[in-house]
């Protein structure tokens, strides 16, 4: 597997970005300095940021496997490789495994990565799939509007394709599952045992040409 540059390919396809890295809320102006939940009190000194080995700007805080934050020194859920390449089939089979345990943030993650790095005909199909994954996690954070709206995006993005299905997706099934799953979060939050887990790929289903 290869790494990319992690701005490759555009913007978020999410609202991740907006959540605070520290408190885990929502900031609604997320380009503004600091976060009104957590900031500093008056005369206080602003935490120095987390960055990764290259330097980068990347928070070290250990995350839950819904990625929200948890306090520093607690053992968290290891994050996802950023910028990593992979096969259309090793992203699919990756997502779904951290769908099945509970980890949408992470599947998401890995299908941001396939977004980033696949030719230009099917970045919406990638995009499409990883805001499903952010509509997942959204909601089992609680936020079931945001999870909702985010849920139908993607399915708007990837109904294009459900002609083609490439690599195996079964898609057709896929948009009905998220539409469903938005109406039914909306009505009725997410309830214990709820089916937030999508189906990706048809079983025995033709891998599609790889493009990787």
């Amino acid at each position: 597997m290869n790494l990319v540059p992690h701005e490759e390919g555009g913007g978020p396809a999410c609202l991740l970005h907006q959540v605070c890295p520290e408190c885990g809320r929502i900031r609604e102006r997320p380009t503004d300095p600091g976060c009104p939940h957590c900031a500093p009190p008056p005369g206080g000194a602003a935490r120095s940021r987390d960055r990764d080995a290259e330097g980068r700007a990347r928070n070290a805080r250990p995350r839950d496997g819904l990625g929200r934050p948890l306090p520093y020194g607690q053992e968290g859920v290891p994050r996802q490789s950023e910028g990593v390449i992979r096969t259309p089939a090793q992203t699919l089979a990756e997502a779904q495994r951290l769908f099945a345990e509970g980890m949408p943030f992470h599947a998401h993650e890995v299908l941001e990565d396939a977004w980033k790095s696949a030719p230009a005909d099917e970045r919406p199909l990638w995009k499409g799939l990883a805001q499903m994954a952010v509509g997942v996690t959204h909601a089992l954070r609680g936020n079931t509007t945001g999870g909702a709206r985010l849920l139908r995006r993607g399915a708007d993005a990837v109904e294009p394709y459900v002609s083609r299905a490439p690599h195996g997706l079964d898609l057709a099934a896929l948009v009905a599952w998220a539409r469903d799953r938005a109406v039914d979060v909306e009505r009725h939050g997410v309830p214990e045992g709820g089916d937030l887990v999508p189906r990706l790929r048809r079983e025995g289903g033709e891998e599609g040409r790889e493009r990787h």
